[in-house]
């Protein structure tokens, strides 16, 4: 027993009492053992072959890599539990003529997935009826990912340390809060960034669809003025025509940067539609990334950025003139499989003499599941560069990959 529990026995005069507190530490000592040796393990693998071809004087880029992610979770104590995980990505066959950011073979086009061994996350958690708590090395996604992200689509995917907290009074409204501390980024370990980060999130659930409404506070903490601030407000929803279903989502959010001595203020703007015609799901929407007159773009450094503006990785900055990106999909099942096609058109929000039209995308996809452990797909991405001198070059990229996890 420990010292509180025989000052506590020694206050009490019910003589079962202390046997009783000294049982429920044995009890408690043995639901931890069993927390921590009875967990949940789970494995998670993906080799993907990736090819680049620029039209640039880059050579073309090829990779053959495997990842493999090892999850450890604890079971539940008292609401307490814990998770481990470790990450690795190694090229396989000596396939590796690709520029991996780090500054190895720079001579080749880009690949964003440097060899890289890393602790991918390390938290206590805990939890109850209403409140989630999570403090340590962890995913933090919010919404859509277009303001916070893991970047999964990556081999080495974006991770965070910090501590958020996530609260639902009632079913209808949840009330998240992150404090982050690092960005552990896409890069391994040597591009991570130290950072002073509050993310703000409250979603309310209605009849329509979701209201949220955010507010992120971003810095990177090294030492300058470089503040980014963003506060918006999202709806998604559907609704039905008769028999036909349309889901809907429409956003506005407004940004003020601060570098140094100049800041910048920006707006982002988004709506699109959908719906399912035999069979066949059809999409359209819009999309604004404002420039403040030409000098600054809407910035989202935490966003899983492959998954918006086309899958060839053009905007993963917004230029400084700002982005228009009109897109367009159909997808659906085929052969066991799903299937997707996506066209974009990209243009300038403040356009110049020089800047203007920044090109169009076609990307493709399709993936198959085989039981539920295995899984495979092909995705492909065709940039065509427009009429400006904005810097970009057609680009072509194919993905091969095959997922296995347990």
């Amino acid at each position: 027993m420990t010292l509180n529990k025989i000052a506590l026995c020694l206050s009490i005069t019910l003589a079962g009492s202390c046997s009783s507190l000294a049982f429920a530490g044995a009890t408690t000592s043995n639901s931890i053992a069993e927390a921590l040796f009875n967990g949940k393990t789970n494995i998670n693998v993906n080799l993907r072959y990736e090819t680049v071809d620029q039209d640039n004087a880059k050579k073309d880029a090829n990779a053959l890599t495997l990842r493999t992610r090892l999850t450890y979770a604890t079971g539940d104590v008292v609401g307490f539990s814990s998770l481990i995980e470790f990450e690795d990505s190694r090229t396989v066959l000596g396939v590796d003529d690709y520029n991996n950011t780090l500054g190895k073979n720079t001579n080749y086009s880009v690949i964003a997935d440097p060899e890289t061994t890393e602790l991918d996350q390390f938290l206590l958690q805990y939890k109850q009826k209403y409140l989630a708590i999570k403090v340590g090395r962890q995913l933090i996604t919010m919404d859509n990912h277009r303001f916070v992200g893991h970047v999964g689509w990556r081999q080495d995917r974006q991770t965070f340390d910090g501590v958020t907290f996530a609260y639902q009074p009632i079913k209808e409204l949840t009330l998240d809060y992150g404090y982050i501390t690092k960005r552990n980024r896409i890069f391994a370990e040597a591009k991570d960034i130290d950072s002073n980060d509050h993310l703000l999130n409250a979603t309310y659930k209605t009849a329509l669809g979701k209201i949220t409404a955010y507010g992120y506070l971003l810095e990177v903490d090294n030492d300058t003025e470089n503040g980014l601030d963003t506060f918006g407000l999202r709806f998604n929803g559907g609704t039905s025509v008769g028999e036909q279903k349309i889901s809907y989502q429409l956003e506005y959010a407004q940004q003020d940067a601060d570098n140094a001595a100049t800041s910048y203020s920006a707006y982002y703007l988004l709506a699109e539609i959908s719906s399912t015609f035999s069979g066949v799901g059809m999409k359209v929407g819009y999309e604004l990334l404002s420039s403040d007159n030409g000098t600054y773009g809407f910035s989202t450094p935490l966003a899983t950025l492959h998954k918006f503006n086309g899958w060839s990785d053009q905007f993963l900055n917004t230029p400084k003139e700002g982005l228009v990106d009109l897109y367009a999909s159909v997808g659906g099942k085929v052969a066991g499989g799903k299937w997707a096609v996506i066209y974009h058109k990209f243009d300038a929000d403040d356009a110049s003499a020089t800047v203007d039209d920044l090109g169009s995308e076609i990307n493709a996809v399709y993936t198959k599941s085989f039981t539920k452990n295995y899984s495979a797909g092909l995705k492909l991405a065709s940039y065509s560069a427009g009429d400006s001198t904005a810097g970009k070059v057609d680009t072509d990229k194919i993905w091969l990959w095959l997922n296995a996890k347990f």
